[in-house]
């Protein structure tokens, strides 16, 4: 049986990755995960259907039009959004998807997670990335410390 972090290592091993519902408030937390997946050199595509550009990096409208084509994608959408964005992911051959959480549902949708597992999609169902990421900050190690003396490290599950 895989758990979560062999899937979310998978992932994070993918050095190309889109980033689906990359906010334009520069100070949103997908603007700090979209700057410290690039510091650590990721080549990461901002995916917005109203965003010319996030941090100077151009942005696509949607998953199908990225060239050329991502590892995986990391969807900071609302669950809603999360069930069309795992199609486009499909359509556009993408095999990884990061439904990420950090309170909250995140861009978890119970349906999306089905549709992935129904179409070959590995999935890491809400988790924070900055949880996988070594050396991350102060806040993200404490929260995974939590995280996982409350049994609710996505390591700790089977996918």
């Amino acid at each position: 049986m895989t758990t979560q972090a062999v899937v979310a290592n998978d992932f994070l091993g993918q050095r190309r990755i889109a980033l689906v519902g990359v906010s334009r408030d520069a100070r949103d937390l997908s603007r700090s995960l979209f700057r410290e997946l690039r510091s650590r050199g990721y080549d990461v595509v901002p995916v917005h259907p109203l965003l010319d550009s996030v941090d100077g990096v151009p942005c696509a409208r949607r998953l199908q039009d990225v060239r050329p084509p991502v590892g995986g994608a990391l969807l900071m959408t609302p669950p809603a959004a999360t069930d069309k964005i795992v199609r486009d992911c499909s359509e556009a051959g993408i095999s990884r998807v990061w439904m990420h959480r950090g309170t909250g549902h995140g861009a978890v949708s119970v349906t999306a997670v089905a549709y992935c597992r129904d179409h070959g999609i590995a999935v890491v169902e809400g988790a924070c990335p900055f949880m996988f990421l070594p050396e991350a900050g102060f806040v993200h190690r404490t929260h995974g410390f939590f995280a996982r003396l409350f049994g609710r490290h996505p390591a700790q599950h089977a996918a």
